[in-house]
């Protein structure tokens, strides 16, 4: 991590000494209880948990009131740095442990007002969903209370103890979850922010998924010259604290029995986003009553978001739904209270949100919010100068905001036998929208978009900011559950989706016009389609793939460039027998990964200009500690490709580029060189020793690891990894640091439906987030071989891979 984060951590905790008193510090603790009886007040009926011998727990309660709570507990006991570190990120409340550094991020989550809305949402609970957030906030709770003493070593570091719990602090991160897989608003920012410096017609032409000869249409009586690149920029240092990553990438399909070796279906799935240390998943079992599944769960929250049960199996993609638009709102000049829509004033919320920073004076943020949401961009202290305003007044309207119903869901689908059960659940999911696909021991195959995506008027797209004035860009309700693209039991017997298009153009309403690539998903329509019945091994086979479609394309245009060196002909040669294949050792796939983003930048550079921060916003690169990387991630490569197949050197014609070339041929003669005198520089003359893992790598960082004394002891790696943003095994870097991988496959399953029990998951780096535990890394290896665990369901193999049994009994039981 970067020098600034070292300094945060120096600040907030005296360091002296510490590196000699580390280990120390850290073998004194307590691991998490696996084995043995507590007595606890709080619970009605006994409870049994067994880990297993990966680190899972099982958890068999007698009612589901001690079954969440006991969920909780096991949070808490595991991961519970990470719920105050991600409630901290949520609510803007970083600046509290980490000082001044922390204070602009915190001030942007207050404008946003997660947990505000968190808040509301607790009001609007059913009375069932209120009772099992009651029971797991209670079980975080019950172990905050009972470890004041033997808190994580974090805390210790950072000088401070976490307060309790409470049910607003589990639906807020629900809304951070969906805000990470919402990313429009800052394509619209970044758009507006193109056609401001190059014209409307120069920025429709690096609209990859949009026809270049529609023109981009900017709203009436809105320009674009006055918003800031600050916005975009001033979070920059702390969004990795997140571990979240892209926007949300993920791949899942589901195969019916007629296609597969078992004569049942299959059903895989690998979410996509950042790894960190710990993961942001924990895997989990919960046993009680009609209750009975077992997966993927996020600490902070009760249920299983991703798994089976002993009847159905579910995966989850981002459906990449356009959910956030952003209103550019007229302010009262003598009355910054208030603000135009449709000819008259209207009175906007105040919020006076009081930040306490570590070791500085407190700062008060004034948020104003109005009909379309709160403003998000920077505005003078009500009261002061209006001459201070250097930003126009944006808000955002982001459904997030306004609803968040997946807890909810998340229970229905737990208890789900089939595929009306299932289907009637998702009717309840609304943040973040997304592609779920469905098996069930019937031999059924399924899939349903489920989620609030706003109906707007007419023809509207929301590419760009609009006017909030004047009342014609307001959402009118949402597409009815029953009209979101669906399926069942499709003729071709499998479903496949990878963040992709997944409509035509006949579908009535507008999702979306940001769908990522369809590489991904090609790529494994190929695979399963390629001949054979397909067995859980081949499934494995597939989420390893690192096989890439656009260097098919790309490579040929680097075979016509005349070598001029021995290196440039040993580099053609190399990439001449290369099959495609990002793997770590490949030395074909760093010349061409280096080659993408050597062309990519000449081509852009030759509209955008110098200009690096706009040109990284346009190539992905994220605003907020919440997402690393926005909705325009990668989506340059169709582009470059149609680019290169046309040959027109009039794109260079009118370059703003002084020095740049002005020809197809000069641009890729300058990219080829630039390419080898980089692997050159970084890897030694030797071509040989140009391996792709050597400059494509991930570590697994935790944010206290950035500090030299705690980084054997909070991080681990670096590894070499393979793939890229477009492979099915995904490897995505941020652009503006293009050897460090930041988004993977951070949860991968393989639901066998013939025999429940064959089924597999894995996510790394561990189940535990305790640094001395043998299960903060111990999934690492299997996770870089693609190998995944044995997914325990059945008691009796649960016992017989056994670490231990914790029993928890009411007092005097």
């Amino acid at each position: 991590m970067a020098p600034w984060w070292r300094k945060t951590v120096q600040t907030a905790g005296d360091l002296s000494g510490f590196a000699a008193g580390t280990f120390k510090l850290l073998s004194r603790r307590t691991l998490p209880q696996k084995q043995g009886t507590l007595h606890l007040s709080e619970l009605h009926e006994p409870v049994e948990i067994i880990t297993d011998h990966y680190g899972v727990p099982h958890i068999y309660a007698q009612n589901e009131d001690d079954l969440y709570f006991a969920q909780g507990y096991i949070h808490a006991q595991e991961r519970l740095w990470q719920l105050e570190l991600n409630r901290r990120i949520g609510s803007g409340r970083l600046a509290e442990i980490f000082g001044p550094i922390a204070l602009e991020a915190d001030r942007f989550s207050r404008r946003l007002g997660m947990h505000r809305s968190a808040i509301e949402s607790v009001q609007q609970l059913t009375p069932h969903m209120k009772r099992i957030l009651d029971a797991y906030v209670l079980g975080i709770n019950t172990f905050i209370q009972n470890n004041q003493h033997r808190l994580p070593v974090e805390f210790s570091i950072l000088r401070f103890k976490p307060a309790p719990w409470t049910q607003a602090d589990s639906l807020q991160w629900g809304k951070m979850i969906g805000w990470n897989l919402s990313g429009n608003w800052e394509t619209e920012l970044t758009r507006a922010r193109l056609i401001a410096k190059i014209g409307v017609e120069r920025a429709a032409k690096l609209e990859a998924g949009y026809d270049p000869s529609h023109p981009l249409i900017i709203p009436p009586g809105v320009a674009y010259q006055g918003i800031n690149a600050g916005l975009l920029d001033q979070y920059e240092r702390l969004k990795e604290l997140a571990g979240f990553g892209m926007l949300g990438g993920s791949n899942n399909w589901v195969v019916d029995g007629t296609m597969t070796t078992t004569g049942s279906p299959i059903l895989c799935n690998d979410p996509h986003l950042g790894q960190a240390a710990p993961s942001i998943w924990f895997e989990c079992h919960l046993n009680a009553g009609d209750i009975d599944v077992v997966g993927a769960t996020f600490p902070g929250a009760p249920g299983v978001v991703i798994g089976h049960n002993r009847d159905i199996a579910w995966g989850v993609t981002n459906a990449v739904s356009d959910v956030q638009d952003l209103y550019v709102e007229k302010f009262n000049p003598d009355n910054p209270h208030q603000y135009e829509y449709q000819g008259k004033w209207e009175e906007a919320k105040i919020y006076r949100e009081v930040i306490n920073v570590k070791g500085a004076d407190t700062v008060v943020e004034d948020v104003r919010v109005t009909r379309h949401g709160p403003i998000i961009t920077h505005l003078p202290a009500l009261g002061s100068d209006k001459s201070e305003a250097s930003e126009l007044p944006i808000a955002i309207r982001w459904t997030g905001l306004e609803q968040c119903n997946i807890a909810w869901s998340v229970q229905k689908i737990n208890r789900a036998s089939n595929w009306d059960e299932f289907r009637d659940a998702l009717r309840d999911w609304d943040v973040p929208p997304q592609n779920f696909v469905y098996a069930d021991r019937q031999g059924n195959i399924g899939y349903i978009m489920a989620g609030a995506i706003p109906i707007r008027p007419g023809d509207q797209q929301a590419l760009l900011p609009s006017p909030g004035w004047t009342g014609e860009y307001e959402w009118q309700g949402y597409i009815p559950f029953e009209e979101l693209p669906q399926t069942f039991n499709p003729d071709q017997h499998f479903i496949a989706t990878a963040n992709n298009r997944v409509i035509d153009d006949d579908y009535p309403y507008y999702i979306s016009n940001e769908w990522l690539n369809g590489y991904r998903a090609q790529r494994i329509r190929d695979l399963l389609t390629s001949g054979g019945k397909l067995s859980p091994s081949d499934m494995a086979r597939i989420q390893a793939d690192r096989y890439s479609i656009p260097a098919e394309e790309i490579v040929p245009y680097i075979l016509q460039i005349e070598p001029r060196t021995p290196h440039e002909r040993a580099a053609q040669d190399i990439l001449r027998t290369w099959d495609h294949v990002l793997s770590p050792d490949s030395i074909g796939a760093a010349i061409y990964t280096t080659f993408l983003r050597k062309i990519a930048r000449i081509v852009l550079d030759a509209l955008i200009g110098d200009d690096q921060e706009l040109l990284n916003s346009y190539l992905g690169v994220g605003a907020t500690i919440l997402a690393t990387m926005n909705g325009y991630a990668s989506r340059e490569r169709p582009l470059l490709i149609r680019l290169l197949k046309e040959h027109n050197d009039d794109w260079f014609a009118d370059s703003v580029m002084r020095n740049g070339p002005r020809t197809w041929e000069a641009a890729l003669r300058a990219a080829f060189e630039a390419t080898l005198g980089e692997l050159r520089d970084r890897r030694g003359e030797n071509i040989l020793n140009w391996q792709y893992g050597s400059v494509h790598h991930m570590t697994y960082n935790h944010p206290l690891g950035s500090v030299k004394a705690l980084a054997k002891t909070f991080n681990r790696g670096p590894f070499a990894v393979g793939g890229d943003i477009d492979t099915v095994n995904m490897g995505a870097v941020s652009p503006q640091n293009p050897d460090t991988v930041i988004t993977v496959p951070s949860y991968r399953q393989i639901l066998d439906l013939s025999n429940l029990t064959h089924s597999l998951s894995g996510h790394a780096p561990g189940q535990s987030g305790h640094p001395n535990s043998p299960h903060y890394d111990d999934f690492i290896q299997m996770w870089l071989d693609v190998r995944h665990h044995p997914m325990l369901f059945e008691r009796k193999h649960i016992e017989t891979l056994a670490e231990g049994t914790l029993s928890l009994h009411p007092p005097h039981q």
